[in-house]
């Protein structure tokens, strides 16, 4: 094992350490109570605050609680729900088109499968990772702006990791595939928290000490 990679693994077992003892529990923020809420959730979730996201679902959940149900709905009907979210002519269609291919493919059940859920309209690997992750419990590391961001500002990935599939296989290399689920959260909510991308907390955080963003700073 080279010296760089000895110290990667020496900063990601102190880095789990520390959100381990931070953030025993870790979980989305995203308020469902199925697979297929948690998708409509996710789809609406991307550039788009969570907060934001869990004040249009309630009413969206009550009038079209299924697959089957949002898939005779009109985009135009589903827009007025979620007008006030990022881009809602777009999601408004996504989430139309997901619900019908859901009803005719997969029989209105959310599927398991990245290479399956990734054909679903308005699916990409980020929103297949999240679904694998929290609905099924599967290793799989969904990388947003967050994740992105705080991974590079710790040093747990290198510079060279320009993507976010670059990004998620360096963390998948190194965390335990037991804990990648929560792994996802403990990144996601540091970033929404802690380290901010504008303002970052640093004085509030345990992770300074070895932090490559704050020896810079």
């Amino acid at each position: 094992m080279t010296t760089s990679s000895m110290r990667r693994e020496e900063l990601y077992n102190k880095t789990i350490a520390y959100f381990e003892e931070k953030m025993p529990v870790a979980e989305t923020e995203l308020h469902y109570s199925n697979p297929f809420e948690l998708l409509v959730a996710v789809i609406l979730s991307a550039q788009c605050t969570d907060k934001r996201v869990n004040l249009i679902t309630p009413k969206l959940f009550y009038d079209y609680p299924t697959a089957e149900a949002m898939a005779m709905a009109e985009p135009e009907v589903i827009y007025e729900y979620i007008k006030s979210v990022s881009y809602p002519n777009n999601k408004a269609k996504h989430l139309v088109n997901m619900a019908r291919m859901l009803q005719e493919d997969f029989q209105g059940v959310v599927p398991s499968d990245l290479e399956q859920l990734v054909k679903l309209p308005g699916v990409g690997r980020k929103t297949a990772n999240v679904i694998q992750s929290v609905v099924w419990g599967k290793a799989a590391m969904a990388v947003d702006t967050h994740v992105f961001r705080v991974s590079h500002r710790i040093g747990l990935v290198t510079d060279k990791c320009t993507t976010p599939l670059a990004v998620e296989k360096m963390l998948m290399k190194y965390i335990p595939e037991s804990i990648i689920p929560k792994a996802h959260h403990w990144l996601i909510l540091h970033g929404r928290y802690v380290c901010m991308a504008r303002s970052p907390k640093c004085s509030e955080c345990g992770l300074s000490e070895f932090c490559k963003y704050f020896k810079k700073h």
